[in-house]
């Protein structure tokens, strides 16, 4: 098949989510396209590891890794990065699934050689069968997926979107791997924005690089009941917050601000509009996402001062490293 090889790589960390990692394999394994390999990287969590190790003990083309650097999402996505073989490593959050022709649409993405990085679109699943009334499309990425402002179609971006991505090997080797001590790690704080972090200092390290949002690459990602309550809107909101001001302290408030300057001046007045055009409608649920915009905006804002605060103090901070593979043979291979 014609195309660069693709290997995906699943980072887990929990047996809770044993029949979402196992729905997440078996996506991949059905693609229209098939993937060179997939690898989940276990992040600190032998028991898990072992279980899925047996699990696909018999599988040629599912490999089960340690993660071999520090906890967190970052460091298991760079391990799984340093044991692939593929051209091209995509990336699928452990409690998703990848449309049939996901990785199809990803491989054309890099018939053009300038491109270095394809996302796609990611759709919630709720767990309670609907997007509650209240949140905002325009909040989406708060769940982990597309939210409403971004554009159609296959089209250059300044990031792709972390859980629905695939980049070039040769991007690692200009830019190095994702930044630890800014992506997921449990709970903890911040919780995002590594994939931005590395896309701007991708494209500074190439600058004649293209990435790419192709809205055709679709996957489904899993929203637990706890992440439908307005408390998690808010604390991620905040995270978000935090996340931005590392970035922004990295690669200067120009360019790690440049899409949410454009976000926040256009998109969300908009989506404040419609839902007050739908409160005057008496349409369910219009006031309260007006609300939850605006609570979000201030909440993200107070996360950005308090990170800035933070990292002028250096009281936060985050780490670069090269990713050093030897081609599948090293990075906890099991």
């Amino acid at each position: 098949m014609s195309g660069p090889d693709i290997s995906v790589v699943i980072c887990v960390y929990t047996e809770d989510r044993w029949e979402d990692i196992l729905a997440a394999v078996a996506s991949v394994r059905a693609q229209s396209r098939p993937a060179l390999e997939t690898l989940l990287v276990v992040d600190h969590n032998e028991p898990l590891r072992e279980r899925l190790a047996k699990e696909y003990k018999e599988a040629g083309d599912v490999r089960v890794l340690a993660n071999a650097g520090p906890r967190g999402l970052s460091a298991g996505r760079n391990t799984g990065i340093a044991a692939s073989y593929g051209e091209v490593i995509a990336f699928l959050d452990d409690d998703a699934v990848a449309e049939r022709d996901w990785l199809r649409y990803f491989a054309e993405g890099y018939a053009d050689p300038r491109v270095m990085a394809v996302g796609g679109r990611t759709e919630p699943i709720w767990a309670s069968g609907r997007r509650p009334a209240w949140f905002p499309e325009e909040f989406d990425w708060v769940v982990g997926c597309t939210y409403r402002g971004l554009p159609p179609g296959r089209v250059p971006v300044r990031n792709v979107l972390g859980g629905n991505a695939s980049f070039r090997r040769t991007a690692f080797d200009a830019a190095g791997g994702f930044a630890t001590g800014i992506g997921r790690d449990g709970d903890r704080l911040p919780l995002g924005c590594e994939e931005t972090e590395l896309c701007i200092r991708l494209t500074r390290a190439v600058p004649d690089a293209l990435l790419l949002i192709d809205d055709r690459a679709v996957i489904h990602h899993r929203v637990p009941a706890a992440r439908e309550h307005f408390g998690y809107f808010r604390t991620r909101a905040y995270a978000e917050g935090l996340s931005k001001a590392l970035v922004a302290r990295s690669v200067g408030a120009d360019k790690g601000l440049e899409s949410e300057r454009r976000y926040t001046t256009r998109v969300l007045p908009a989506g404040v509009a419609r839902g007050l055009r739908d409160a005057v409608l008496a349409r369910p649920g219009g006031a309260g996402r007006a609300g939850a915009i605006v609570a979000g905006v201030l909440t993200a804002a107070g996360g950005y001062v308090v990170g800035s605060v933070r990292a002028r103090r250096g009281g936060a901070t985050y780490s670069v490293a090269a990713i050093e593979g030897d081609g599948g043979r090293g990075g906890g291979d099991e």
